[in-house]
C-alpha cells in the first residue's frame, strides 16, 4: 500500500477514534442525554463532539484523504456541484416511510419536527464521519484489494462497496458504546449496526451527503420519539422548541460551510455528477 492511501486510512481512523472518544467523554461518561436538566452539557457535547470534530474536523480529513491519493471526490458524497434535490426528496420520503412503518410513536407533525431538530446535529456528524470519511476510505481500500484478487473493474468496485458497507455499519454501531444507556448495550449496538446497513446502502447509492442525512436522521427520530413516549414526555414536544430548531439550523450551516470552505474549496466540480 502506497503512502497516500495509508495516510488516508490513518487520518480517517484517528478522526473516528477522537470523535467516538469525545462522544463518551461529553455524553456517555456523564449520561448527558439522561439528564434533562443538563442543558449546558448537551450544548458542549453538540458543539465539541459533533460540530467541531464530527463535521468540521471530518471535512478537513476528507479533503486530506482525497488530495493524498487522488481519489474520486464523488465517493465522499460531496462530488456534485450542489446537493441533489431528487435524492434529498427520496431520502426524506424513505426516512419518513420507515418512521411510519415501524409504528410511529407520534403522528403530530410538530413532534416530528422537534425530534428531527433534536437529533440532526448528531446525525450529520454520524453520516460525515462514518460514511463520507471512513466509508469512502474503506471503499477505496477494499476496491484496491479486490482489483488485485479479482482483476475486473466492475467486480472490484462491488467488492469495495460491499466491504465499505459492512465495516462502516459495524463502526457506526460500535461508536454507540460511547453513548449513554440504552444505546451503549451490546444488543443495541448490534441493532444499530444493522440499521447502519440501511444508511450505507443509501449513501453508496445516492453518493450524496445531504440526501443521506435526510434519510438517516429519521432513523434517529423514531428512537427519540419512542423514548419520549415511554417516558410520558411527548407532550413537551407538542409545541415548536426554538432551541432545538436553532441547533438544527447551526448543524446544517456547519455542514454547508464545511462543504464549501473545506471539502470543495479550490476543487473542480465533478461535472459527471451534476445535481438533478
Amino acid at each position: 500500500m502506497s503512502t497516500g492511501p495509508r495516510s488516508a486510512i490513518l487520518v480517517a481512523t484517528g478522526l473516528f477514534v477522537v470523535w467516538a472518544g469525545a462522544t463518551w467523554l461529553l455524553e456517555g461518561r456523564i449520561d448527558t442525554f439522561l439528564r434533562p436538566e443538563a442543558a449546558a452539557d448537551r450544548l458542549i457535547y453538540i458543539v465539541v463532539a459533533n460540530l467541531i470534530i464530527g463535521i468540521a474536523g471530518a471535512a478537513f480529513a476528507i479533503r486530506f484523504s482525497v488530495e493524498s491519493n487522488g481519489a474520486d471526490r464523488g465517493d465522499t458524497g460531496f462530488g456534485r456541484g450542489r446537493p441533489s434535490a431528487t435524492w434529498i426528496a427520496i431520502g426524506l420520503a424513505l426516512g419518513l416511510g420507515l418512521y411510519l412503518v415501524q409504528g410511529a410513536p407520534s403522528y403530530d407533525p410538530v413532534v416530528i419536527i422537534n425530534a428531527c431538530a433534536q437529533v440532526l446535529a448528531v446525525s450529520v456528524a454520524e453520516v460525515v464521519v462514518c460514511w463520507a470519511l471512513v466509508g469512502r476510505v474503506l471503499k477505496r481500500m477494499f476496491g484496491a484489494y479486490g482489483s488485485r484478487k479479482v482483476p475486473h473493474i466492475g467486480r472490484s468496485k462491488w467488492i469495495g462497496t460491499i466491504g465499505a458497507t459492512v465495516v462502516s455499519s459495524i463502526l457506526f454501531g460500535i461508536y454507540h458504546f460511547g453513548h449513554s444507556a440504552p444505546f451503549n448495550t451490546v444488543s443495541m449496538v448490534a441493532f444499530l449496526a444493522f440499521i447502519g446497513l440501511w444508511t450505507s446502502a443509501f449513501f453508496f447509492l445516492s453518493r450524496d451527503v445531504y440526501a443521506t442525512v435526510a434519510f438517516h436522521n429519521f432513523l434517529g427520530v423514531f428512537g427519540v420519539a419512542r423514548a419520549l413516549a415511554a417516558a410520558g414526555k411527548l407532550e413537551g414536544f407538542s409545541t415548536l422548541q426554538v432551541p432545538l430548531l436553532v441547533t438544527a439550523v447551526v448543524a446544517l450551516l456547519a455542514l454547508i460551510g464545511s462543504d464549501a470552505l473545506v471539502v470543495r474549496r479550490n476543487q473542480p466540480t465533478e461535472v459527471g455528477h451534476a445535481a438533478h
